[in-house]
C-alpha cells in the first residue's frame, strides 16, 4: 500500500484517544481519519468515511466492540477491525475472531506492538493470540444476526411479540419467524430459555 493507511479509532477514554492519535500521527504510514468515544459514533463514521482499519475498544458506551463487529458483519464492511482492550478475559479474542475481527491487541502490549498489528492488518493479515479454533463456534450468540439480537434484548425486557413488532416496524408473523430461528440457534424451546441464556451471557461479558 503506497498511500497512508487510513484509520479510525474508538475508545471510551479520551486519554487513550489522544495518545493513539498522537502515536499514529507521528508515523508516516498512517493517517487518522477520526477518533470517537463510542460504538455508535464509530458506525456513523464507517457510513460517512472510507478507511482501511478501525481500532476499537471492547467496552464502550452505547455500542460495545461486540456490537460494532456484529453490525459491520451484517453490513459486509470492508474495513478491518483491530480490537484494542484492557479486558483480560481470554475468551474475548475468540469472540473477536468469530465475529469477523482482523486482530486482537491487549493494552498490556507496548504501543509499538499495536502499530505493528495495524500495519499487518492493513496488508491483509490476521493477528491473534494462540486460540483453540475448535471453540470458535461453540458460542451460539456469535451466530445471531443484528435483528435476532434486537429481538433477544426485547425479550429480556419483557416485551410481547406485538410490542416487538410495533417497536421494530415489522409484522407479527415476521417476529414469529425470527423467534423461531433464534430459538433454534440458541438450542432452546421458548423465550424463557432464550432470556435465561441472554442474561447469563450478559453477566459473563461484564
Amino acid at each position: 500500500m503506497n498511500r497512508p493507511i487510513d484509520i479510525v479509532i474508538a475508545d471510551k477514554s479520551n486519554l487513550v484517544l489522544a495518545g493513539l492519535r498522537q502515536l499514529f500521527s507521528e508515523d508516516g504510514r498512517f493517517r487518522v481519519v477520526a477518533t470517537v468515544s463510542d460504538g455508535e459514533q464509530f458506525l456513523q463514521v464507517s457510513e460517512d468515511e472510507s478507511f482501511d482499519v478501525g481500532v476499537v475498544g471492547w467496552v464502550m458506551p452505547h455500542l460495545d466492540g461486540r456490537d460494532v463487529l456484529a453490525r459491520l458483519r451484517d453490513r459486509q464492511s470492508t474495513a478491518a477491525i483491530v480490537v484494542y482492550t484492557g479486558i483480560l478475559d481470554a475468551d474475548v479474542p475468540r469472540q473477536v475472531m468469530a465475529l469477523g475481527g482482523a486482530a486482537f491487541c491487549s493494552k498490556r502490549e507496548s504501543p509499538e506492538r499495536l502499530i505493528e498489528i495495524v500495519a499487518a492488518v492493513a496488508q491483509g493479515q490476521m493477528v491473534f493470540p494462540r486460540l483453540d479454533v475448535r471453540a470458535l463456534y461453540n458460542d451460539p450468540f456469535d451466530q445471531l444476526t443484528e435483528r435476532e439480537m434486537q429481538l433477544l434484548s426485547a425479550l429480556a425486557q419483557g416485551s410481547t411479540n406485538g410490542q416487538i413488532a410495533k417497536h421494530l416496524g415489522i409484522s407479527l408473523n415476521t417476529v414469529k419467524f425470527h423467534l423461531k430461528n433464534l430459538y433454534e440457534k440458541l438450542r432452546v424451546q421458548n423465550r424463557t430459555g432464550a432470556v435465561a441464556l441472554y442474561v447469563g451471557n450478559q453477566v459473563r461479558m461484564r
